[in-house]
């Protein structure tokens, strides 16, 4: 079991990358990483010199489609989460998708994990959230068989978006701004958890069924910047400031930055006041959950993965 070939479409951002090293502790040897993000598969390839890691467009017939051929395990990852063009998340989470599950039917792959997003069930409504939605219906109409897995919030290793890049811009400033009141309730998982309920697809070969794999603590969006700032020993000031401000700041930086870390679609998702289904994931899979206080200590303070950075 432990030499099945397991292809990772989109695995080198946060998800794959937690995985694959997971997967690497539990004795897997034949892993597949597909991407197009150069400088991520260069640290992934760093990390795991003894995976196979290829550079390719998912959203593009391409070579890439060999490595579908005897492959015994897709776990589809990949994700366009960020971003103020429309198009890319057509591509990235809508073109690819229709690829990969023609490649799984065409070579006969016996299982496939979704990793589809709690923000499907989101009174949001931005690119992110839309294309989702289309993916994992296009997903559940295919006739395949699998476990759609909808995360909350995530982070963990090689956050590059979302606490850790909160942890570094607070190294990096001496005032941490919080929109409004900051009381938006959040459920971040973390995202080791995740990687072992994937895990635990795989070798329990779950068959279908739709989980929403929410973190197990309401956390608001204040009281997460707090606990980051004590596990990192950061110095900076948290400050309210208002909303509308908050949200003008981001407006004039997504003028300069294509690919913003947070943007005013992402602010108005934080304050949608969403609320997810905690299901016991814990027992379903057999997978202990950790609390957040301590998962944040070992977000930002293993020897090995805390000081690994990917890009946006």
């Amino acid at each position: 079991m432990k030499n099945q070939k397991i292809v990772l479409p989109g695995g080198a951002g946060l998800v794959g990358q937690n995985l694959v090293a997971r997967l690497k502790e539990n004795g897997y040897t034949n892993i597949i990483v597909l991407d197009k993000h150069r400088s991520n598969l260069e640290v992934l390839k760093r990390l795991q010199p003894d995976i196979t890691v290829k550079y390719v467009d998912l959203a593009e017939h391409g070579d890439w489609l060999q490595h579908f051929v005897g492959a015994d395990v897709v776990v589809m990852l990949q994700a366009q989460i960020g971003g103020n063009e429309y198009q890319e998340f057509v591509r990235n989470n809508i073109d690819s998708t229709r690829l990969i599950l023609e490649a799984i039917k065409a070579n006969d792959v016996p299982y496939l994990v979704h990793i589809s997003s709690s923000v499907v069930e989101s009174v949001a409504d931005d690119f992110y959230t839309n294309t989702k939605k289309d993916q994992e219906k296009m997903v559940l109409e295919s006739g395949l068989a699998c476990p759609v897995l909808r995360p909350t919030l995530m982070f963990g290793w090689f956050d590059r978006k979302h606490l850790g890049w909160l942890s570094r811009f607070m190294k990096k400033v001496p005032v941490f701004p919080i929109p409004g009141h900051g009381r938006y309730m959040r459920q971040p998982l973390y995202v080791g958890d995740f990687a072992n309920i994937i895990i635990s697809c795989i070798e329990n070969r779950v068959r279908d069924g739709v989980y929403n794999i929410s973190g197990h603590e309401k956390v608001d969006y204040i009281d997460m910047i707090r606990e980051i700032k004590r596990a990192t020993r950061a110095k900076t000031l948290i400050m309210r400031i208002p909303y509308s401000l908050f949200y003008a700041l981001l407006w004039v930086w997504g003028l300069f930055d294509k690919n913003p870390p947070f943007t005013t679609q992402q602010l108005a998702a934080l304050s949608a006041k969403d609320e997810f289904e905690v299901i016991d994931w814990p027992g379903i899979f057999g997978v202990p959950y950790t609390p957040f206080k301590a998962a944040l200590d070992e977000t930002f303070n293993d020897p090995r993965y805390s000081g690994v950075v990917l890009e946006f």
